[in-house]
């Protein structure tokens, strides 16, 4: 039997998954952690990041027409915020909104929940007899 509590948790759970989708997503959310950051910044230090782990999460770089398209969701789903300065706004930072904040910080636990899992896997793997 299914209650309504149910039927609200998984809907919830399928927009949180949905709002996290897109492959940059997290790792956009992860550098804007440290504080706001110009378009360029962004787009570098990701890379970056994802260079010093020798490219296991993604297997090649944010290119800037991604990293766009992952801004805008990220921005009209109110989890980052964008400022624009300059002659034509030539000039654009973001950083995370409060929710973006929020969301980080329950997002913290689901890493660490990952973390174990490999962990506990590799130590299986060890001590797993060759069949």
């Amino acid at each position: 039997m299914v209650n309504d509590w149910n039927v609200s948790y998984r809907r919830s759970l399928h927009e949180l998954l949905t709002l996290l989708s897109g492959q940059w997503t997290v790792a956009v959310i992860a550098t804007l952690a440290v504080g706001e950051r110009s378009y360029t910044e962004l787009l570098d230090e990701v890379n970056k990041a994802e260079e010093q782990q020798g490219w296991t999460s993604h297997a090649k770089p944010l290119s800037s027409k991604v990293l766009s398209s992952h801004l805008r969701r990220l921005e009209a789903n109110a989890l980052i915020e964008r400022r624009a300065e300059g002659i034509k706004f030539n000039k654009v930072w973001y950083r995370l909104s409060a929710d973006g904040q929020e969301l980080l910080s329950m997002l913290r636990p689901l890493a660490s929940w990952s973390a174990q899992r490999h962990v506990i896997a590799a130590l299986e793997d060890e001590t797993t007899p060759p069949s």
